[in-house]
């Protein structure tokens, strides 16, 4: 452990309280968040690893290589499938309760869990900015993953999330998760 991975630690909790106090929609946090090292960091990176393979897009893979060399990882997500009795219509149903019978009755195949309420999706937008701007801040390096959320809600580590992200954290003297070439 060195002393720059210690701090990327920090910052990752300051990242985490950044996301739970970002401004949600009706006052309505239905956000989780957490932080991983170690051996869930690990674990996460192995399944990104494993869906790059499965779902034949590399990014993935890519993506969970950059994860396991992180100092840290945040893990931020919502649980988007309950709405907030508004009935706006974003999601595609005209009620919230449309939208919810419509989630139980689906059988998802896809990546994320849906149909979501827009404005729950948008609490997640917020937050997830809101965290990686801390990172900026604080010069820790950084990138907004859709394919770490995937792999985390796959593996069950944000409990009743149906979409999530992920964002890596690296404090080294060039930025990791950027000039990666793909394979063809």
């Amino acid at each position: 452990m060195t002393t720059e991975s210690d701090a990327v630690k920090s910052v990752a909790g300051l990242m985490a309280l950044s996301a739970r106090t970002a401004p949600k929609a009706v006052g309505i946090d239905s956000i989780a968040i957490e932080v991983l090292t170690g051996k869930d960091q690990t674990k996460l990176a192995q399944e990104m690893i494993r869906d790059g393979e499965a779902l034949k897009l590399d990014f993935f893979r890519i993506n969970g290589e950059k994860v396991r060399v992180s100092d840290a990882c945040l893990l931020i997500g919502v649980e988007g499938r309950k709405g907030l009795g508004i009935n706006c219509g974003g999601c595609g149903f005209a009620t919230c309760a449309e939208m919810a019978k419509a989630a139980k009755a689906k059988k998802n195949k896809t990546l994320y869990a849906g149909p979501n309420c827009v404005l729950k999706i948008s609490d997640l937008g917020i937050a997830v900015g809101s965290a990686a701007k801390t990172a900026s801040i604080h010069n820790v390096d950084n990138r907004i993953m859709f394919s770490a959320g995937v792999a985390a809600l796959k593996l069950g580590m944000l409990k009743g999330c149906s979409v999530a992200y992920g964002i890596p954290l690296k404090a080294s003297g060039k930025n990791i998760y950027f000039d990666v070439p793909l394979r063809h």
